[in-house]
């Protein structure tokens, strides 16, 4: 029994790569979809901090800086910034507004606080 090689065995080069339909699929389709998704991330990092900006309720204007008064709380400032809305809600655009980790607030420190209908 001989073994039988192959026509390219025996000149010494190797044949021309030959993609099927599928291939020729993967091979395009695989490097547009990574591309797609790379595209649509840095669109939504873009763009995710100014929707993240124009929630409701903080449009421009419709906050004020204050100082907190000796013994004032963060509920105090609340309810004198926004008397017509729950406390709890406006502290929390105060503490977010202001970058705070807690609601501890020291006389004399300066706060953004969102007006509701009634000024300060």
């Amino acid at each position: 029994m001989s073994a039988q090689l192959a026509p390219h065995a025996l000149s010494g080069t190797t044949p021309a790569l030959r993609l099927t339909r599928r291939g020729r699929l993967v091979l395009i389709g695989l490097p547009l979809m990574l591309g797609a998704a790379v595209l649509l991330t840095l669109i939504g990092f873009f763009t995710a901090p100014a929707l993240a900006s124009s929630g409701p309720g903080l449009g421009p204007g419709r906050t004020v800086a204050v100082a907190v008064g000796p013994g004032q709380t963060l509920w105090d400032v609340a309810v004198l910034a926004a008397p017509d809305r729950h406390p709890h809600d406006v502290i929390a655009e105060i503490q977010q507004l202001n970058n705070l980790p807690d609601s501890v607030v020291r006389a004399g420190q300066r706060l953004f606080v969102p007006l509701g209908d009634e000024e300060l």
